[in-house]
This record gives C-alpha cells, sequence and structure tokens, in this order.
C-alpha cells in the first residue's frame, strides 16, 4: 500500500475510538527501583499447602483404590479358573462312568438278562416252512 504526501484515513460510518480516549499521562519514574517480589510475600502471606497436601492424598487414594480393584478382579479370575477345573473333573468323572456302563450293559450277556428280567422268554427253535 501506497502512502502519499498529506493523504488522510478515510472516515468510516463510526467515528475512531482512539480519538475518544483520553491519553494516560506518564507517571514519574520512583527514585528507587521498583523490588520484583509477588504480591503475596509483599502483603506477608505465604502459599498455603493444604491444597497441594489435600491433592496428594486423593491421588494416592484414587492410585490405592485402582491397585485394590486390579487385585480383586484377579484374585476373581483365578477363583473362576478354579472352579472350572472342578467342574471339568466332575465332567470327566461322569463321562468315564457312562462310558464303563456302556461297555459293560452293551454286552451280549447283560442284553439277555436285561430280557429276561422285562419278562421276555428265549426263542423257540426255529420252524422251517417246506418250499412247494
Amino acid at each position: 500500500m501506497a502512502v502519499y504526501q498529506g493523504a488522510r484515513r478515510r472516515q468510516g460510518l463510526l467515528p475512531d475510538r482512539r480519538a475518544m480516549v483520553p491519553r494516560a499521562i506518564p507517571m514519574p519514574q520512583p527514585s528507587l527501583p521498583r523490588r520484583r517480589a509477588r504480591t503475596a510475600v509483599r502483603a506477608g502471606r505465604r502459599a498455603n499447602r493444604v491444597g497441594f497436601v489435600l491433592g496428594a492424598i486423593v491421588v494416592a487414594f484414587l492410585l490405592a483404590f485402582f491397585s485394590l480393584a486390579q487385585s480383586i478382579r484377579v484374585s476373581a479370575s483365578g477363583y473362576d479358573l478354579v472352579s472350572l477345573q472342578v467342574e471339568g473333573e466332575r465332567l470327566e468323572a461322569t463321562r468315564v462312568d457312562l462310558k464303563t456302563n456302556i461297555n459293560r450293559l452293551g454286552s451280549a450277556p447283560a442284553i439277555r438278562k436285561q430280557a429276561l428280567d422285562q419278562g421276555l422268554t428265549q426263542l423257540a427253535a426255529p420252524l422251517v416252512v417246506p418250499a412247494r
């Protein structure tokens, strides 16, 4: 943008804000240099450490609670594994028992005994029909 000698800013609809704000009068410099200390120190107050202590306690409590929750989860998982192992052993014992019963009851003498117990008799001699 080029600036020409004697050029003025264009006036808009609103007047220039800088023209309405009065200029601050510069204050004379103090004879002694100003100390650069925090406001709390100058006022004689010290920082309150109760907030930091409470925050540290809350963080420690949260960490302990998280650790406790994790250890409970691990022990619950261990309990579940033990109960599943016991259940598997029980099912395996039942399977072995059933397999033994099938082998015992599937033999010819066992079938014959069950038939006799239910009132069936042995077949008579076979009947031969002569062919014509």
